[in-house]
C-alpha cells in the first residue's frame, strides 16, 4: 500500500505530504482543484513519461517521493531482485526528480536506477485506472494474460513447463538454422581456426621468450667482442707480473694492524677487504663464464628464425606474445565448441524435432485449459455484470482458430475479449466497442474478480465512475468496496454515493495566495465528510435538508459497507 507521497514544486503544488492508510480513500473537490496532478505524482514515481511541463513556475526541479509497504507482495520482491534491489523492511521508497533541462533522476530505496527499472518495479505497486486509461482492457494482447491470471496454479504451472521448452527450443532452432544458412562459411571459419591454433602450437610461445631469446641472439652475435672482453678483464685480475688482488690483499693485511686504533682506520680496512672479496668474486665470475662460452655457428640461425616467427605471429595476433598465446587460448576453445558442434550435428535437426512436437503437446494442454478457464471466467463476469446493471450484456473469451498454429512465446492461443452489449447485436471486440461507461463497469468487474490475485498494493481509480449515476453509481461504488478488501484503493469522485462509501475521504482545494494558485489536499473529519458530500450534492449553496441527506447517505454507506465485507 502507499503509505507516504510527498510532492514539492509539481505543476500548482508547492509542498504536498500525505498519509494514507489501507482501504478505500476517496479524493473529492471541485473540477479543476488539482486532483488529477496528483494522479500524474503517483504515475511519474510508477515510470510515466516525465516532462519539465509538469515543473511549478519558478522552481528548478520538482521532487517526488513515494513510500510504499509491499512485504507480502511477490511481484514486487522479484522486480527488486530482478535489479540488484531488496526491501527496507518490506518498504519500498521511490523517488524521482525532475529538472528544468529535461534531466530525470530516479532513485528506489536510495540507489540511483533509470526510468525503465522505476517502471518496472512500480508497475508491481500501483495500478492506476481512468476514464479514458483502461489499460489491460483496451489492450487485447494482454486479454490471455488476464485470463492465465485467472486459470489458476494448474494453467501458471503448464505455461511455466511451456516457457522452459520454448525457451531450449528456440536455442536450438537458432543454432540449427545458423548452421543450414552457414554452411560454407562455417567450414571456411573451423579451417581458418584449425590453421591458427596449429601454426600458434607450433611455435610452443612461453611468456617472456621473445625478451631471453633477444638476448641470446645479441650474445651470439657479439660472441668475439666478448670473448675478448672476458679474457681480458681475467687477464688483468690474474696477471703474474702484477695482480691487483694480491696488492689490494697486501693493503688489507696493513690496514687489519691498525683497525683498533681509530675507527677511520677500521673503516678504510672494512672498505679495502669489501673491494678486495668483490674483486675475487668477479674473477671467479669471470672464469666461469669463459669457461661456459661455446660457439655454435648454426644456433645464431636458429635464434634468428625463431625472433621472425614470433615477429610475423605478433603482426597476425597479437602486439605481445602473451596477446598471442591469449589469442590461441580463444581460437582453441572457439575450435572445440565448433568441432564438438560438428559432432552433434546429426542429432541437432532430430533434437529441434522432438522439441518441437513436445511444444505442441504442452501448447494443446495450455489451449484446453484455457478453455475451461474461459468458460469460468465468463460465468464469473456474468454475475459481476448483473450487479453492475448491465445483465443483458454478453461477455465471452473469443479464441482465434487457426490450422497449423504457430507456437509462440505463450502457446498457440490467440484470443481477445468480446461483448454483446445488447440482445441481438453481434458480438463486437471489448477494446473497439465499448463506452467508457461500459469499459468502467467491464474493468471493475475484472477487478473484483482479480483482486485477491493481482498481487498489486495500490489501485487507483481516476474518475471511472464518470457518465453513470444513480444505481449504477452505487453499484460501481460497492464493487471498489469489495477490491479495496484485498488491496488499497485511492478513488477520484465527483459522485457523493460513491465518496459516501469510502473509508476515508480527502478534500482537494485550489487557492490563489500573493498571486499564486497552489493546490492543498485536506483529510476530512466525519462533520467535515458531511459538508463535501452536502456540496457534493448540492453544489455551491449548502442546506440544512443537503446536510441532513448527506448524513444519512453516510449511514447508509456505513450499514452497506458492514454488510458488503460480512458477505465477503
Amino acid at each position: 500500500m502507499l503509505q507516504e507521497l510527498m510532492v514539492h514544486d509539481f505543476a500548482i503544488i508547492e509542498d504536498l505530504d500525505l498519509s494514507f492508510e489501507n482501504g478505500m480513500t476517496a479524493l473529492t473537490g471541485e473540477t479543476g482543484a488539482g486532483k488529477s496532478i496528483i494522479i500524474d505524482a503517483v504515475s511519474l514515481l510508477a515510470g510515466a513519461r516525465g516532462s519539465s511541463e509538469f515543473i511549478r513556475t519558478g522552481a528548478k526541479k520538482a521532487t517526488l517521493q513515494g513510500m510504499f509497504y509491499a512485504a507480502d507482495n511477490v511481484h514486487t520482491q522479484q522486480a527488486l531482485e530482478a535489479v540488484g534491489l531488496r526491501l527496507d523492511g518490506g518498504q519500498v521508497l521511490l523517488e524521482r526528480d525532475l529538472y528544468a533541462s529535461g534531466r530525470n533522476v530516479c532513485r528506489i530505496n536510495g540507489q540511483l536506477v533509470n526510468t525503465s527499472t522505476l517502471r518496472r518495479v512500480g508497475e508491481t505497486l500501483v495500478d492506476i485506472h481512468g476514464q479514458n486509461e483502461h489499460q489491460e482492457l483496451t489492450k487485447p494482447e494482454s486479454h490471455i494474460h488476464l485470463l492465465d491470471q485467472f486459470a489458476g496454479s494448474e494453467l501458471l504451472g503448464a505455461l511455466t513447463e511451456y516457457h522452459q521448452v520454448y525457451a531450449e527450443y528456440q536455442k536450438r532452432s537458432a543454432a540449427l538454422r545458423k548452421k543450414q544458412q552457414n554452411e560454407q562459411e562455417w567450414a571456411q571459419r573451423l579451417d581458418m581456426l584449425t590453421f591458427q591454433v596449429d601454426e600458434i602450437n607450433a611455435a610452443n610461445l612461453a611468456p617472456g621468450q621473445e625478451e631471453a631469446l633477444t638476448s641470446e641472439r645479441d650474445r651470439l652475435a657479439n660472441y668475439q667482442r666478448v670473448q675478448d672482453a672476458l679474457g681480458t678483464a681475467y687477464s688483468e685480475l690474474s696477471g703474474d707480473e702484477f695482480n691487483p688482488l694480491d696488492v689490494i690483499d697486501n693493503v688489507m693485511q696493513t690496514m687489519q694492524g691498525i683497525a683498533d686504533l681509530d675507527p677511520a682506520y677500521k673503516e678504510i680496512s672494512e672498505s679495502v677487504a669489501s673491494a678486495y672479496y668483490t674483486l675475487q668474486d668477479a674473477q671467479s665470475e669471470l672464469s666461469r663464464q669463459i669457461d661456459g662460452l661455446e660457439w655454435d655457428e648454426n644456433r645464431l640461425d636458429e635464434v634468428e628464425e625463431s625472433l621472425n616467427q614470433i615477429t610475423s605471429l605478433k603482426r597476425k595476433y597479437g602486439d605481445t606474445v602473451e596477446a598471442v598465446i591469449t589469442y590461441g587460448q580463444k581460437a582453441q576453445k572457439e575450435l572445440k565448441e565448433m568441432q564438438s558442434s560438428e559432432e552433434d550435428a546429426s542429432g541437432l535437426e532430430e533434437n529441434v524435432a522432438r522439441l518441437d512436437q513436445k511444444l505442441h503437446t504442452v501448447a494443446a494442454k495450455l489451449t484446453k485449459l484455457r478453455h475451461a478457464a474461459a468458460l469460468k471466467l465468463e460465468k464469473a463476469v456474468h454475475e459481476q455484470l448483473r450487479a453492475l446493471y448491465m445483465a443483458k450484456t454478453v461477455f465471452s473469451v473469443h479464441f482465434s482458430h487457426e490450422q497449423d498454429a504457430v507456437c509462440g512465446p505463450d502457446g498457440a492461443d490467440t484470443l481477445e475479449f468480446y461483448i454483446q452489449p445488447n440482445p441481438g447485436e453481434r458480438a463486437q471486440p471489448l477494446a473497439k466497442t465499448a463506452s467508457g461507461g461500459e469499459l468502467s463497469r467491464m474493468m471493475l468487474a475484472l477487478k473484483t474478480i482479480f483482486a485477491e490475485s493481482d498481487g498489486v498494493t495500490s489501485i487507483i481509480f481516476d474518475e471511472v465512475d464518470t457518465g453513470v449515476s444513480g444505481r449504477v453509481a452505487q453499484a460501481i461504488a460497492n464493487k471498489i468496496v469489495l477490491i479495496a478488501q484485498h488491496s488499497q484503493v485511492l478513488c477520484i469522485t465527483h459522485l457523493p454515493q460513491v465518496a459516501a462509501m469510502s473509508d476515508y475521504e480527502y478534500k482537494i482545494e485550489k487557492t490563489v495566495t500573493a498571486g499564486r494558485t497552489q493546490t492543498s489536499v485536506t483529510p476530512l473529519r466525519p462533520e467535515q465528510r458531511v459538508d463535501e458530500l452536502a456540496r457534493m450534492l448540492a453544489g455551491t449553496e449548502i442546506t440544512d435538508l443537503t446536510r441532513q441527506h448527506a448524513s444519512e447517505l453516510l449511514q447508509l454507506a456505513d450499514k452497506t459497507r458492514a454488510a458488503l465485507k460480512d458477505d465477503e
